[in-house]
């Protein structure tokens, strides 16, 4: 019995404590010197101190309590719910006053939560009604935060948001006859661009940081974590969408991809490229700066709203990709596909790190498998190149036997593809090819790579198709006029560029000597007859010697007004042969008029040795004459 009395005292010491309590805590927050940040400490603990006297005493007074601070927070939000622009378009203290009654609303809710189950009927009333406002300033949260998010948002500086391209591409057509050797530049390696590796952009003005913080803060707090992130992921989509359309960047299907016309589709990838390293390096870092700056102390929820802002569009993006590695692969894709391929393999660190949670595993995963699909279509590419080149289908004789367009082609092709060398050596690690030629890896390092390897088939498989071609010449010696030009070419594309190293020293003097061969054996088929017509015994008769001299005029007009018509491009290489002709045909005739000076009438004595060397000095400029003198 006394036990009983004596809890029965506590009890009522504990309720005239709190009431005690109560009523200082009431004389303070009626005080005019008290500051706003003690006012609502002030509060909340009048509203705990409420609950404990519910708790010792149902007699409803703390229920009267948390009704009037509910009614004085409902009044200030009816206020500002009365002036749609006065939060977010005032000082910020009106914002942060603002935010504060919200956190006053969420405490007295808590507060209501907190009390005992029972069935006092205004306890549900003031839950319902907290509640329901609770639930209209979450609603101005969401537009405050949509508001900052779009009024507030910055962009890029110009110079990231320009597309250029200017460079003349190789385009691969039966004639080649668009190929011009100054239209055709180093390859252009796609590296990432050391202009976007160090950027650093904010995607919202920095000002604005702390506000979005604290409206996170409020409607996490009051378990509205899900609407926030539904609002701020969808603001952020709409803000990269315009960043596509300012890059350009159209969403085409993976059929409209396919039935691009190639200068279409070449355009687009050049796109592709600027368009993807600006994303990833740029726009995506500043993204997901953006989401932790914001989300940080949330635990895991940066991640997950970063993942879904940028997660479509960077599918988006691949889809394009697969669609491109899909597709037929002429030799003129190839280009763009080791840029794509590079640029992937530069950025893959990138999107590992931006995508390393398990979010965001799918992006990561997609982004690998295209990056193989690129590394396969251009490895297969290239390899097929060989059998292109060494099945070119044009069976009519070049003009005047200059260099042949596949030639140039093929030259200046490879000679591009040696600035992707590294890429090709890594794509082509597993690929067994055998040197046609049986070169001696002589000089340098890169001589023993696949890409060398490669290089030197495809050069072996051009002069395969070359010598089938000047078969197709009716003169002989334009047979061997057409292969010294472009031997001659091939050797001059490959000691005059990096091409060197692949072929190596031994290569390079084995061509050499074979377009000098041809142009040996083109003097002998041409001039050996000829000479022979002025080697002639001393013994013989004038009417033989007049015969002979006779033939020799016929013979060199006829040579000179169809071997002007012959083309040699290459001016030292032109020179060179007038040079080796005019010593064994001058010399030979100077020495036939020598001889036979006094037993040839002048009128056989159709050119002088002047003449002779400047007729010769006419041959293979490309363009026949005749000679007028008779």
């Amino acid at each position: 019995m006394e036990e009983h009395k004596s809890c029965i005292t506590t009890c009522e010491e504990d309720q005239h404590v709190v009431a005690a309590a109560q009523h200082i805590l009431k004389a303070l927050a009626a005080s005019k010197t008290v500051s706003n940040d003690l006012r609502k400490t002030i509060l909340d603990i009048e509203i705990q101190l409420s609950s404990l006297s519910i708790v010792n005493e149902r007699n409803g007074r703390g229920i009267k309590i948390l009704e009037r601070q509910l009614k004085y927070a409902e009044d200030k939000v009816m206020k500002w719910e009365a002036n749609h622009t006065m939060i977010w378009d005032s000082s910020p203290s009106v914002f942060s006053e603002y935010l504060e009654v919200v956190g006053e609303i969420q405490t007295l809710t808590q507060s209501l939560q907190n009390l005992p189950l029972d069935e006092n009927w205004k306890q549900k009333e003031l839950l319902q009604r907290a509640n329901g406002i609770l639930q209209g300033a979450m609603s101005r949260l969401e537009e405050g935060l949509v508001h900052i998010l779009v009024q507030h948002k910055q962009y890029f500086e110009p110079e990231y948001m320009s597309f250029h391209c200017d460079r003349v591409d190789m385009v691969y057509d039966e004639s080649f006859g668009s190929v011009e050797d100054d239209q055709i530049e180093e390859g252009s390696q796609s590296s990432g661009g050391s202009q976007f590796e160090t950027s650093s952009v904010d995607l919202v003005n920095p000002a604005m940081l702390q506000d979005l913080k604290s409206i996170a803060s409020v409607m996490f707090a009051s378990k509205y974590h899900q609407d926030f992130c539904q609002v701020f992921i969808t603001s952020r989509r709409d803000a990269l969408a315009e960043y596509f359309v300012i890059l350009e960047m159209e969403k085409l299907s993976i059929e409209d991809v396919l039935n691009l016309e190639w200068h279409c589709l070449n355009h687009e990838i050049k796109k592709w490229i600027w368009a993807m390293k600006i994303i990833v390096r740029v726009y995506l870092v500043a993204e997901k700066r953006l989401c932790k700056q914001i989300l940080g102390d949330f635990g895991s929820f940066y991640q997950f709203c970063f993942s879904e802002i940028c997660q479509s569009f960077m599918l988006h993006l691949m889809n394009f990709g697969e669609a491109v590695a899909m597709g037929t692969h002429t030799p003129e894709k190839l280009f763009g596909l080791l840029n794509m391929y590079e640029v992937m393999n530069h950025l893959a660190v990138d999107v590992d790190i931006l995508f390393f949670e398990e979010v965001g595993s799918f992006v990561r995963t997609e982004f690998h498998k295209l990056l193989r699909m690129f590394g396969d279509a251009a490895k297969s590419t290239f390899v097929a190149f060989r059998n292109v080149i060494a099945t070119d289908p044009s069976m009519t004789c070049f003009p005047r036997g200059g260099v042949h367009h596949l030639t140039k082609y093929v030259m200046n092709y490879i000679k591009a593809l040696a600035a992707y060398g590294d890429t090709l050596n890594h794509l082509l690690v597993d690929e067994s090819s055998i040197d046609p030629a049986g070169n001696k890896h002589d000089t340098p390092a890169l001589s023993f790579s696949p890409i060398a390897s490669h290089f030197r088939s495809i050069a072996t498989a051009l002069e395969a198709n070359l010598i089938t071609k000047s078969k197709l010449y009716k003169h002989e010696a334009l047979q061997h006029i057409f292969m010294m030009n472009n031997i001659h070419y091939i050797v001059q594309k490959v000691e005059c560029s990096i091409l060197r190293d692949f072929f190596g020293d031994c290569w390079l003097r084995e061509h050499v000597v074979k377009y000098r061969h041809g142009a040996t054996s083109y003097q002998r088929i041409t001039w050996v007859s000829a000479l022979s017509k002025l080697n002639v015994s001393d013994c013989v008769s004038r009417r033989t010697l007049e015969k002979k001299c006779k033939e020799f005029n016929t013979f060199f007009g006829e040579v000179y007004k169809t071997q002007t018509g012959w083309y040699v491009q290459d001016p030292q290489l032109r020179q060179e042969l007038q040079i080796a002709v005019s010593q064994k045909v001058v010399l030979a005739y100077r020495a036939y008029t020598g001889r036979n000076s006094s037993n040839i009438t002048e009128k056989f004595m159709k050119y002088t040795e002047d003449d002779l060397q400047s007729y010769i000095l006419d041959l293979f400029q490309g363009s026949s004459k005749s000679l007028s003198r008779k």
